[in-house]
């Protein structure tokens, strides 16, 4: 080759970019290759990442005679060998300016995500579809590897550039022999011995994908079908079920199993057989392939396992989690790590476990303090996690979970999820439109303490005004209602737009809820002299 070997590097902020450029300079240095690397600087974090440009020419120097290779300073559209990036999106964003070419370009791509800001800005689910973005690389790249770059790295306690310099050398990209890169990390400081952890992690996963890729061109793709439908056993309780819902009803009866016990995960499947059952009566031909089903079998999981401080202090006493905050702080085995867990639990938080006769009083008596100006009682604790005492606590307390079903908030949320399955079957016999989008009004319930109050109520508002209007016995219009209602209430918090959109449609918006007004002395127009 007479032309340079060409390959742009992304990476966000804090990630080691210039650190990766400037290993593979020193290994061009250490093995007798002209290059040169260039890079333009994002302006933040996550409002643009910073590129680096490297480019190498495949001829020793001694080869040379004297002779010096002119290279580019910036990378030309659709001339990139290679593009290595640390965030899906970003690679995405190259892919749209161009920059790669599917006759010429391997794209080697995290599937890892940083939101964006208007990510994290609706109440929904704003985040960006990664499988549309990963179609969108294997669409326009000549060979597409694309996985997590940052758990292979926090699994070897390293960065993610050392991940990035093994799926760069184990590509064969650039005339590079492994150990030049392996001595480039040697030197490089006091943490080599994780970035050869790492750099091996990505050169081995490059090129057993590349391995496997052969393989698989070589079976066939039925050989291939075959091996996928035979991979996956599922459990013998869930055989039954239709093949599009198994897969989400398993995940969410292992959830709940974990969460409550093995009976109440019986009964997250005896009411999703009563939805799947009503929309096999609905929908003989299955012709809308079970999608009312899959999104109760999704939401109605999710419902079920509410978050209460006997979940967080579960979650928060897990050897997993420890192990978690370890690998995230980079723990040394001559580092002694303290960790502290802060929690406010208040009223609601324990008059849920507590049976609706001694919660209601106690609820009660804190509403009438915040009427009369008070703040709502709570109990400010700080936890050693580390410590015997601070973990003995936090598992005696993940211990009640026995009391659940007990407890006030239990017998709510069970009472409004009948609720909305009945409100979801009675759709579906309807029309199967209608039972799909109540079906996924499911996701307006989320979060914990007033976020999730406020998803019950629209949802249950929904219900009562869209879903049984008798205003409108037309059900290809209540189920567009539903739909543009609920889309609505994940528009903001404060709830206006869903008001909005209830009014145009011709239904009461929601009831205005109760809020204390606190009047507080102005200092500045008190007489001077007085405190």
């Amino acid at each position: 080759m007479s032309q340079p070997i060409s390959l742009l590097i992304c990476a966000l902020g804090g990630e080691g970019g210039g650190l990766l450029s400037e290993w593979l300079m020193d290994t061009a240095r250490l093995s007798d290759f002209p290059a040169q690397s260039t890079s333009i600087p994002g302006v933040a974090q996550r409002t643009g990442a910073t590129t680096y440009y490297i480019e190498v020419l495949p001829t020793p120097l001694s080869q040379l005679q004297g002779k010096t290779p002119v290279f580019s300073l910036n990378p030309v559209p659709g001339a990139l060998d290679a593009l290595v990036s640390s965030e899906l999106l970003e690679t995405a964003r190259q892919i749209s300016l161009g920059l790669v070419s599917p006759e010429r370009t391997r794209v080697f791509s995290s599937s890892a995500r940083a939101l964006t800001t208007l990510e994290r800005m609706p109440m929904g689910d704003g985040r960006l579809d990664s499988a549309g973005l990963t179609a969108l690389v294997q669409q326009f790249a000549k060979e597409a590897h694309v996985w997590d770059f940052g758990v292979m790295a926090q699994t070897n306690g390293t960065m993610v550039s050392a991940v990035m310099l093994g799926v760069i050398a184990g590509s064969g990209l650039l005339p590079f022999e492994r150990q030049h890169f392996e001595a480039t990390l040697r030197e490089s400081g006091t943490h080599s011995a994780a970035s050869l952890k790492g750099f091996a992690a990505g050169f081995a996963r490059v090129q057993t994908t590349q391995a496997l890729n052969a393989m698989q061109q070589d079976i066939g793709p039925d050989a291939q079908s075959a091996a996928t439908l035979t991979s996956k056993p599922q459990p013998a309780v869930l055989q039954d079920l239709p093949v599009p819902v198994r897969e989400l009803a398993s995940l969410g009866y292992s959830r709940l199993c974990d969460y409550q016990s093995h009976a109440y995960a019986e009964l997250y499947l005896q009411r999703l057989q009563q939805v799947i059952k009503t929309e096999e009566q609905a929908d003989t031909e299955h012709a809308h392939g079970y999608q009312a089903s899959r999104e109760t079998a999704r939401w109605l999981a999710l419902w079920m396992a509410f978050d209460d401080i006997v979940r967080v202090a579960d979650l928060k006493s897990r050897a997993s989690r420890w192990q978690r905050v370890a690998r995230e702080v980079k723990l040394q085995d001559d580092d002694l790590l303290q960790l502290y867990d802060h929690f406010k639990p208040g009223v609601p938080e324990f008059a849920a476990l507590l049976p609706t006769w001694l919660a209601t009083p106690l609820q009660r008596w804190d509403k009438r303090r915040a009427f009369s100006g008070h703040s709502p009682w709570a109990l400010p604790l700080k936890i050693g996690t580390h410590s015997v005492m601070g973990m003995l606590a936090l598992r005696t307390l993940a211990s009640f979970k026995w009391l659940r079903p007990w407890g006030s908030r239990f017998q709510l949320e069970q009472a409004d999820i009948t609720h909305w399955l009945q409100a979801v079957c009675t759709g579906l016999k309807q029309d199967v439109s209608l039972g799909h989008e109540l079906a996924m009004c499911g996701r307006l319930i989320k979060g914990y303490g007033s976020t999730n109050e406020r998803g019950r109520h629209n949802l249950q508002h929904i219900l009562t005004h869209l879903a049984a209007s008798p205003l409108h016995s037309d059900t290809a219009w209540r189920s567009a209602a539903v739909a543009q209602a609920r889309d609505a209430a994940l528009q903001d918090e404060a709830g206006s737009v869903l008001d909005a959109k209830l009014r145009g449609l011709g239904v009461p918006a929601r009831p205005v809820a109760e809020q204390p007004l606190r009047f507080v002395r102005n200092a500045s127009l008190q007489p001077k002299g007085r405190s």
